[in-house]
């Protein structure tokens, strides 16, 4: 399930993240967890992404963040349940290249706080991707009349 999260199916990354961090002390909820995406996965099996890249090539990213998610719904004395989670997506000509979703390191203590760690984490990621997304352009020589090359990114975040 892992290698399907990652390369072919990103929309159950975040489900099997949640099974897979029980596989030291699963409980039934966990294997009913398991097999309803299972479920999910042969209900869709013909299903897939489609990607319409434009021909604007610009490196964008798109930031949320959620202020401590499993709070009061696991256990009340386990510090991971305090944890936000930060999600991103980078993408390129307007088709995903780069996804996260991932507890944030420390605990923030607002919602203000949750949304700045999540920006500082996505930008980590962003700006080696978009120097490596300039080389990139340049040395494959993109630079046809149909295809409009941008250099500045944006970032949208709320």
């Amino acid at each position: 399930m892992m290698y399907l999260a990652s390369n072919s199916r990103p929309e159950i990354q975040f489900a099997v993240h949640q099974c897979a961090r029980f596989t030291h002390n699963f409980k039934a909820s966990h294997e009913d967890a398991i097999l309803r995406i299972c479920r999910y996965l042969k209900g869709t099996i013909k299903k897939g992404l489609v990607l319409n890249p434009s021909r604007e090539m610009r490196l964008d990213c798109f930031v949320d963040s959620d202020f401590a998610g499993l709070f009061s719904h696991e256990d009340p004395h386990d510090p991971i349940c305090a944890k936000s989670r930060t999600g991103y997506v980078l993408t390129f000509a307007n088709c995903p290249i780069f996804w996260v979703s991932k507890l944030q390191t420390e605990i923030a203590l607002s919602t203000l706080h949750a949304e700045y760690v999540a920006l500082s984490q996505s930008l980590r990621d962003l700006l080696p991707t978009k120097v490596l997304a300039k080389e990139v352009i340049k040395n494959l020589g993109f630079n046809d009349n149909k295809l409009r090359v941008v250099t500045q990114s944006s970032v949208f975040e709320d």
